[in-house]
């Protein structure tokens, strides 16, 4: 999602009710809707194709409470991960290099970017078109431009909208994207979609939505526009030396990469830390301390980083890339005695839940409301602390150790 500050890659567990708009709500948004249809006026949207493609808005404010909710920042780093970068994405991954082999190939000679890396943005923003969001476009970024924080920045991106739909960019006023407005393969939000997309496949739109060549050769091209540096690695996990200064870490510490040599920085598997000259700017990241797996970045890692400001975001990026080549886990185990799961094993989660009579909806892999609510059901009945209905593997391999599930 490509934003000046980060929004969320993927929406927080769903509120049990959605706030609904007032009167006092529903009038200020119709004077908003007047002074956005005058702005919009003066940036190539005529009051009658204003009127048409806003005719019956009406706010949601279910997206408001989703300004502060980034699970890139409320997320142990474990369980982002191990939702991002499962078994499933990545093989999953693996059949889109192929299949698209063609395109990805041409976007690298075209761009510099490497085909694992666009693969892997593709699949963390919409889990390789799956998802797209499911808020109507114009709705969320109508509300964004008329109540909380940030109001001038979703005034940009709700006219940009428009605008993209008066030139034929979108043709679908009934649009759906995230809650704070991005859309797409690679959910792109507006105003990127104007200066970036490009048209991949020769038909004289740029779309982002229904061509799959359109999505993956502009987000090859977002990643030149952001500094990527073709043929350089985005980092590597290191071994830190003992008695490493955790002051020195964090993305903008940078120095030249002999220093980090220099202090005993190594990377983890033995071999030399290659593919960046040695004067390199480069910085070590400790993601959960200095326990847990750090890892030395470059120019590239910030090129990830810029299309959703947040590190935990790019990491899993690089991450799932670094999967897709044929790359591992991470060597170091992050320091926790309960580890994030995957889809496959949140299936089975919930499937041990069905089987003791929680009633979740189906076995789908996706942690909702009812699902925590279950888990934290179970965790009470063992005797687990704290109560808090994580899906993860401690859950999990308890309920597979009951050989019969209590009865419901």
């Amino acid at each position: 999602m490509v934003v000046p500050q980060p929004v969320s890659t993927s929406p927080p567990a769903p509120a049990a009710a959605q706030p609904a708009a007032s009167e006092t709500d529903l009038a200020h948004f119709r004077s908003c809707m007047a002074g956005l249809r005058a702005s919009a006026a003066g940036k190539g949207v005529d009051a009658a194709a204003f009127d048409r493609l806003t005719a019956g808005l009406s706010p949601d404010m279910g997206v408001l409470p989703l300004l502060d909710q980034q699970p890139e920042f409320t997320t142990p780093i474990w369980d982002y991960l191990a939702a991002l970068v499962d078994t499933q994405r990545v093989a999953d991954g693996r059949a889109m290099l192929a299949e698209h082999a063609a395109t990805l190939a041409r976007a690298q000679a075209t761009h510099g970017v490497d085909p694992a890396t666009v693969v892997a943005v593709w699949g963390v923003e919409s889990d390789y078109g799956k998802s797209f969001g499911k808020r109507p476009l114009l709705v969320s970024l109508g509300t964004l431009s008329c109540f909380g924080r940030r109001q001038a920045f979703f005034q940009g991106e709700f006219i940009a909208t428009l605008q993209l739909l008066a030139a034929g960019d979108l043709r679908d006023p009934g649009i759906t994207g995230s809650w704070a407005g991005a859309f797409g393969h690679t959910q792109f939000m507006p105003t990127t979609y104007q200066r970036i997309a490009v048209d991949f496949d020769g038909d004289g739109r740029r779309d982002l939505v229904g061509s799959i060549p359109d999505a993956l050769g502009s987000t090859a091209n977002y990643l030149k526009r952001a500094g990527w540096r073709s043929g350089e690695p985005w980092g590597y996990e290191v071994a830190l030396p003992q008695g490493f200064n955790a002051a020195l870490a964090g993305r903008t510490n940078r120095k030249p990469l002999s220093e980090w040599q220099a202090l005993g920085i190594r990377r983890i598997d033995g071999r030399a830390i290659d593919g960046v000259p040695a004067d390199a700017r480069a910085a070590v990241l400790l993601p959960a301390g200095t326990s847990g797996p750090a890892f030395v970045v470059f120019k590239n890692f910030d090129a990830i980083y810029s299309y959703n400001a947040a590190e935990s975001y790019a990491l899993a990026i690089a991450h799932l890339a670094d999967r897709l080549r044929g790359g591992g886990v991470f060597a170091t185990a992050w320091p926790t005695d309960d580890p994030g799961i995957g889809r496959a094993e949140r299936r089975e989660l919930q499937q041990q839940l069905l089987a003791r009579g929680h009633a979740i909806g189906e076995a789908d892999g996706m942690v909702g409301t009812l699902t925590r609510r279950a888990i934290a059901a179970e965790q009470a009945r063992l005797g687990f602390t704290p109560v808090d209905g994580r899906p993860g593997l401690r859950i999990l391999v308890a309920l597979r150790a009951e050989k019969t599930p209590p009865t419901p």
